[in-house]
């Protein structure tokens, strides 16, 4: 039995992906998998009596416990203003103090999560008390995603089929040419049921108009500069205002950065190197505790790892409620606990249970990466990350089998025990019904005000190095580093909470490029 073939599963596996619980994954992968709550599913309809977009008044009702919720308009397309409107769901904390110094919006990452559910479920961990007292926080979700004009591809079912499904490709061997024409049939059904249930929307949630949506929302909460924080693909969105608009740029906070230069096959290769990186950091703690489930040294520990992938590449397991557990599905669930130190525990279940024949826990973890709720997907983010990063992604609509073969062999010598299995992403892009309409050029945001940015040396998802790239392209870019695991560092450490929220108190910035916590 070959693994999956690269469609949404293999593309989503390995991605710069920050789901809205990433930074409270620890604590929810070990209490239960739980969803965020929704916010609100009707809101009041925006008020159509506006001339330009940007003098609309945002219709504010209560929800989600002390929140306010309210929808937008945004052109469908921005080079047609005129034209069709989508709707733009927003969720603020309003200023504890009553007093705001303005307002911070705030993206998770993805793409694909729901910013709304993320202010509404998890404020206290999105951003300090320092900014809560001080400023109105909004979180909205981009279009294509939740509750604003979303991406609509399968029913659960149908998502059921792909993710946790034996499909025709896996019967046959992974590059050749009969796998390739299998594989490329599978992921054009895909997207070709995203454009009929989605309609003209798919076209249109390019990052590029996201960026074109912030800087409307900033101006209808009437700030004359944007104030942002986003994390993980979050950061791409405000590097990307950064450079569009300089010279409103107030204060951002980019954490868990990814480099805006980066094609999807660089992405993939520098994210198989830090989840193999980090895989190595857990097995070489377990490997210190006697319940460790493999044995050292480390590179038979790993390889150890390794072989349990294979033997479930060859013979799936299955789930005690019928569904299969590909060696993508046990990828998945490895994953998952790596985006956070705290969880690293459930490694140590996975292996055990896994190695047993026992597919459940593989499941659960995989479920929660996939936020999939007692056969119930929660939300659209697996459609909407399909959606966004193929119009992020240059792309010809031509596969050239050849370089995908030279990738994949790269990617198995560098990462021995994960990345021969993170091979021929890029079919899936390549028939998708529109071809990306992003560069991939370099950022600077010439004449901005201080930005920072905050890597981490262990961060699986988005490498640190990401983090010196954008900060280095930037002409006003602040590095921040924190030296230790997972994916993001806001939240998870005081020095690094200090800097961020004095920041976003007084405009202060650390020396450049000098400051380093642990």
């Amino acid at each position: 039995m070959t693994r999956r073939p690269p469609g949404l599963r293999r593309f989503a596996a390995v991605s710069a992906a920050a789901v809205a619980v990433t930074a409270a994954l620890g604590t929810l992968l070990l209490a239960a998998c739980m969803p965020l709550p929704r916010t609100i599913e009707t809101l009041p309809k925006p008020d159509l009596d506006f001339s330009d977009f940007t003098e609309q008044v945002p219709q504010w009702v209560a929800c989600a416990d002390g929140m306010q919720c309210a929808d937008v308009f945004a052109p469908l397309d921005w080079a047609d203003p005129e034209g069709e409107r989508i709707t733009l769901r927003l969720v603020k904390h309003p200023a504890e103090n009553g007093s705001p110094l303005g307002t911070v919006f705030v993206n998770p990452g993805g793409p694909g999560a729901s910013g709304a559910d993320y202010i509404a479920s998890y404020i206290d961990g999105a951003v300090g008390a320092p900014v809560r007292e001080n400023y109105d926080v909004i979180g909205w979700d981009p279009r294509g995603v939740g509750d604003s004009s979303a991406v609509s591809c399968f029913d659960d079912a149908e998502f059921d089929q792909i993710l946790y499904g034996l499909n025709e490709s896996d019967t046959l061997e992974e590059g050749t040419d009969a796998w390739l024409e299998a594989a490329s049939r599978e992921s054009a059904e895909f997207g070709e049921a995203c454009l009929e249930n989605t309609g003209a929307l798919l076209e249109f949630v390019d990052t590029a108009s996201t960026v074109q949506d912030l800087d409307m929302l900033r101006a209808l909460v009437g700030d004359a500069q944007l104030n942002y924080l986003g994390y993980s693909y979050g950061t791409y969105i405000g590097a990307r205002y950064a450079d569009a608009y300089p010279e409103r740029v107030g204060r951002l906070v980019l954490d868990g950065a990814l480099d805006p230069t980066s094609t999807e096959s660089e992405v993939v290769r520098e994210q198989t190197i830090g989840f193999e990186d980090s895989l190595r950091s857990y097995v070489t703690d377990c490997l210190t505790r006697e319940e460790c489930p493999v044995t050292g040294p480390i590179d038979a520990a790993m390889a150890q790892w390794g072989a349990l992938l294979d033997a479930v590449d060859a013979e799936p397991l299955r789930g005690s409620d019928g569904r299969w557990v590909t060696s993508s599905t046990l990828l998945t669930a490895i994953i998952t606990p790596l985006y956070a130190q705290g969880s690293w525990p459930w490694l140590d279940e996975l292996y055990a249970t896994a190695a047993n024949g026992d597919g459940d826990t593989a499941l659960y973890l995989a479920d929660f990466y996939n936020d999939r709720v007692d056969g119930v997907y929660q939300t659209n983010l697996m459609e909407a990350f399909s959606a966004i990063n193929c119009l992020d992604y240059p792309s010809s609509g031509e596969i050239d089998l050849d370089q995908l073969r030279a990738e994949a062999a790269e990617l198995d010598a560098i990462a021995p025990t994960i990345g021969r299995f993170q091979g021929f992403g890029g079919v899936f892009c390549a028939n998708w019904p529109f071809t990306g309409v992003e560069t991939r050029e370099p950022v600077s945001a010439s004449g901005a005000e201080p930005i920072l940015v905050v890597g981490t040396t262990g961060d699986p998802a988005t490498p640190y190095r990401w983090a010196v790239s954008l900060a280095e392209q930037l002409e006003s870019g602040v590095l921040v580093t924190y030296e230790g695991e997972g994916h993001t560092a806001y939240g998870e450490n005081a020095c690094i909470d200090a800097i961020v929220d004095g920041y976003f108190l007084t405009g202060a910035v650390p020396s450049k490029d000098a400051t380093v916590c642990s």
